[in-house]
């Protein structure tokens, strides 16, 4: 009777475990990048169009508020190398700032980056239909020198100008497509997809914090695919994707007592 009761609790603790798996390594982190926090977390405020990942994000305010400047501190870049950014056209940039910077989402896309300001990058985000193209459209007629952003310009004046030589166009040019602007102007941070808001199949700049984090959701499905691919399964090791059981403290101290209880109830 007594191994039936030792067997009981066992019994409980197994079911518990099977409702508490231990966290997701690819679901609510911040990458390891320049400005990132080390884990996502609520703060009092963030500035204009960052605030809608105030209740959970890997950003700062002071982050968030350098992300709308022209002359950002963040990374000395200037939107402004071929003539003034339209503020139509640079509310895109400034919301494409704020979700690499505070997105605590983007898990399932963070890859090593190989440049010494950061350990970490995006790569390939699936970003919706509407984003890409609301981004393009405000942008086509604005003129750039350069068709990838991340690298290749003359920093000699310690922030970026056009490269000797090179010409500014129209956007519309240099990136014929929205296809073109949202996957070469990062270096295929993100991948242009026919996926639309809502679906969630893709990751929105753009959402209504009242209405929830829609990113949340396809952060867990492209987890769960990730971690379905044959290359996830050959990589893997026991601490990045064992379902560990982590029980909570009270039941660790409680199960001792518990099983003395029991045999001696049985005595």
């Amino acid at each position: 009777a007594a191994g039936m009761g030792v067997g009981q609790v066992l019994l409980v603790l197994s079911a518990a475990c099977a409702v508490m798996p231990a966290k997701d390594p690819l679901l609510n982190i911040c990458m390891d990048a320049k400005h990132h926090k080390t884990k996502p977390g609520p703060e009092g405020m963030l500035h204009d169009q960052c605030a809608p990942w105030k209740d959970n994000a890997c950003c700062t305010a002071n982050t968030s508020s350098e992300a709308h400047k022209d002359q950002s501190n963040l990374y000395n870049f200037n939107w402004n190398h071929c003539g003034l950014m339209p503020p139509k056209c640079k509310r895109h940039f400034i919301q494409d700032t704020c979700l690499y910077e505070c997105s605590p989402n983007l898990g399932p896309w963070i890859d090593q980056a190989d440049s010494s300001w950061r350990r970490e990058r995006i790569l390939h985000v699936p970003l919706c239909k509407e984003d890409c193209e609301e981004w393009w459209e405000d942008c086509k007629d604005y003129v750039t020198c350069k068709e990838n952003w991340h690298k290749g310009w003359n920093w000699a004046t310690g922030t970026n100008r056009c490269p000797w030589g090179s010409m500014c166009r129209p956007f519309s040019h240099v990136f014929p497509r929205p296809k073109d602007l949202c996957e070469k102007i990062w270096s295929n941070s993100y991948k242009y997809t026919t996926e639309h808001r809502g679906s969630g199949r893709c990751i929105q700049m753009w959402f209504d914090p009242a209405q929830g984090n829609p990113n949340v959701v396809v952060a867990k499905y492209y987890a769960w695919k990730k971690r379905s691919s044959p290359a996830w399964m050959e990589n893997v090791t026991p601490e990045t994707d064992k379902a560990a059981c982590v029980l909570p403290w009270p039941v660790l101290v409680l199960l001792p007592l518990a099983l003395v209880v029991l045999r001696g109830s049985q005595g």
